[in-house]
């Protein structure tokens, strides 16, 4: 197994999980080393691990590209799981080749040449966007799916909103302008007329060009809810570029979402990103579009 170092990657698994993800962390190169045996895989370098687990590249049997997620959460990884064989359908998720929950480990394809859509050139995106969103939007919600679009947002205001009250947050970002951001989103819930599945995070980070296959999403939080949800993480990271509302108006049109609609959501999110800026930094371009856009 190639040698990894773990510590940049351990401070947000313990954020995360809590200090029992040091142990956990410890017995990451066995539990690669016993399942690159028990699915007959070749391990790799370890590759863009996130926030929740330890992602290794590695080579399938039949030399496949493809990616070993370990995780310290089994019910994590099976609500993840879930949602990709929910999407496989499209043809527009990674396929998964190998899972055991109880185990906390899953292997994917790797997405070729899996440059981020972020990193694409600007004119082509809108038109690739538009056929992912029909690609995933054509699966039928399971009648059954226990996530919704509200119940989505209601975590995500409670967990962001909590930051409010920090200093630096609250003198740009402050409590007025987070109701107002909740009355906005539960006027657009209140009257969703057209709800699909969604992939619920899908900003620029989490589609890749798959080649001929064009953008493949990763990492679904599958909801059910409005289609124009799926476009709005792109549509505001215009800000600082060409303008929020610019990109509005073209991936909308590309999209064949309602513009208007798209944009209510765009002023919905956009006080998520702020503190996003405010937090890690930016350009004080782009804050000062969204703090306009938040009024």
């Amino acid at each position: 197994m190639t040698e990894v170092d773990l510590e940049d990657i351990s401070a947000r698994l313990v954020s995360r999980f809590g200090a029992d993800a040091d142990g956990w962390l410890a017995g990451v190169p066995a539990l690669a080393e016993r399942l690159a045996s028990r699915w007959d895989f070749e391990l790799g370098e370890l590759f863009e691990s996130g926030a929740s687990s330890v992602v290794l590249r590695c080579r399938w049997s039949d030399r496949t590209p493809a990616v070993l997620k370990l995780s310290p959460d089994g019910a994590l990884l099976t609500k993840q799981l879930e949602m990709l064989r929910v999407f496989a359908p499209s043809g527009r998720v990674p396929a998964v080749l190998a899972a055991d929950a109880d185990a906390g480990a899953m292997v994917l394809e790797e997405i070729q040449p899996g440059t981020p859509a972020d990193d694409l050139p600007l004119p082509t995106l809108p038109g690739r966007w538009g056929e992912l969103l029909a690609a995933l939007h054509s699966v039928a919600p399971p009648a059954d799916w226990p996530w919704t679009l509200r119940g989505r947002f209601e975590e995500s205001f409670d967990r962001i909103g909590k930051r409010i009250t920090e200093p630096a947050i609250a003198a740009k970002v402050g409590p007025d302008t987070w109701q107002r951001a909740i009355e906005r989103c539960e006027k657009l819930l209140d009257t969703q007329s057209d709800v699909v599945l969604l992939h619920g995070d899908l900003h620029l980070g989490n589609a890749l060009d798959g080649g001929s296959r064009g953008l493949i999403a990763i990492d679904p939080k599958a909801c059910v809810g409005d289609p124009c949800f799926d476009a709005v993480d792109y549509v505001v990271s215009g800000a600082g570029h060409e303008g929020v509302e610019a990109r509005c108006h073209s991936v909308a049109n590309a999209c064949g979402l309602d513009g208007d609609r798209l944009y209510a959501w765009s002023r919905v999110v956009a006080p998520m990103f702020a503190i996003s800026h405010l937090t890690y930094g930016g350009p004080e371009q782009a804050l000062d579009e969204l703090l306009t856009l938040i009024s």
